[in-house]
């Protein structure tokens, strides 16, 4: 048997259908697909892994999305020899079995590989599918160099605020042999010893503000290579700043495709700010520019220190966790309400 791969290249948590079936999203989708096609043929990759969550909505998929969805794993099929889809939590109608997952007509192409009844484990790599009831026991059986899946590890980033917190389950030492976890899942790109969190495709909202460090992966097994990652360089940015900054730094700052929330330091007339805005936009290409009257903020942050405040996201991670009660799964309400 051949090689599993000499040359890949990965992404993740791409969510077509996201921002309620946006026709922008899903144009920055197949923009992010082009573009990711591209690096990895420069590169010489022969084979594509996509670790999780092509969709964004677990119970339907929208026709407008399916008509964007359904090409661009064509494209995928047709650039690369084999292409490897793992299953998300997203991917499937229901979090916890696999029974039906949102992308069955890939098996139409014969090299597009759904990673979904089972893992797949040959030649020193693993290919992991969301993990359901007591499969993360599994784990520490693992003999494979490389292993890719879409896991849930506490201890790492949810998003720019919030960690996940310790529910029980799968932790990163049970990947006893492997010597490189690569995950999707959580959209934050980042490394803590073997595991990799790749990052997800492009920025999605404002919890990525400020942090483009999103793109693709591509690991070379051949020549034993460290992983490399790639930024797309165009992709859809958020950012959060005061007016008198932005005016400022706007020939550096600003750039096309980006969303930005600005704070009204400057003693401007709303009509002053909204002329401010249009020209923004209008010379820019910025896609949003969102005013926030100053007065607001200074409502908020007058008599409270809000350095020392928790974000609803950890107050509500740790009040679930913290339940003592026979009669409910802390795992299951704390899944719920991350899908929320």
């Amino acid at each position: 048997m051949s090689q599993f791969f000499n040359k890949v290249a990965c992404f993740t948590d791409i969510h077509f259908g996201n921002k309620n079936n946006s026709r922008q999203h899903n144009d920055d989708c197949e923009r992010f697909i082009y573009w990711f096609i591209e690096q990895a043929k420069a590169a010489g990759c022969e084979t594509c892994i996509f670790l999780g969550d092509w969709h964004h909505h677990r119970s339907s998929v929208n026709v407008s999305t399916l008509n964007y969805t359904v090409p661009n794993i064509k494209r995928l099929s047709e650039a690369f020899k084999d292409v490897y889809m793992i299953m998300g939590n997203h991917d499937l109608y229901y979090r916890e079995k696999r029974e039906i997952h949102s992308v069955p007509y890939a098996n139409l192409h014969d090299n597009v590989h759904i990673v979904n009844d089972q893992m797949i484990e040959r030649d020193g790599v693993a290919l992991v599918p969301w993990l359901v009831e007591d499969e993360w026991k599994k784990m520490n059986k693992l003999k494979s160099q490389y292993v890719f899946g879409h896991f849930e590890l506490p201890f790492f980033k949810m998003n720019a605020m919030v960690t996940m917190p310790d529910h029980g389950g799968l932790k990163p030492d049970d990947f006893v042999k492997p010597e490189y976890v690569f995950s999707g899942h959580f959209h934050k790109r980042q490394v803590q010893g073997k595991i990799h969190y790749i990052g997800n495709a492009f920025p999605h909202n404002y919890a990525d503000a400020w942090d483009d460090e999103r793109g693709m992966m591509i690991l070379d097994r051949e020549n034993g290579a460290e992983p490399e990652y790639i930024n797309w360089s165009n992709c859809p940015k958020y950012r959060t700043i005061k007016l008198s900054q932005l005016i400022d730094e706007k020939d550096t700052l600003i750039k096309p495709n980006m969303y930005l929330r600005v704070t009204l330091d400057l003693p401007l007339s709303f009509e002053e700010a909204s002329f401010i805005k249009e020209t923004f936009i209008r010379d820019f290409g910025c896609r949003e520019i969102t005013l926030i009257p100053q007065k607001q903020i200074e409502e908020i942050t007058t008599e409270l220190d809000i350095s020392k405040f928790e974000s609803v996201d950890e107050i509500v991670s740790k009040e679930i966790t913290a339940i003592d009660s026979e009669n409910f799964n802390k795992k299951t309400l704390l899944d719920i309400y991350n899908e929320l």
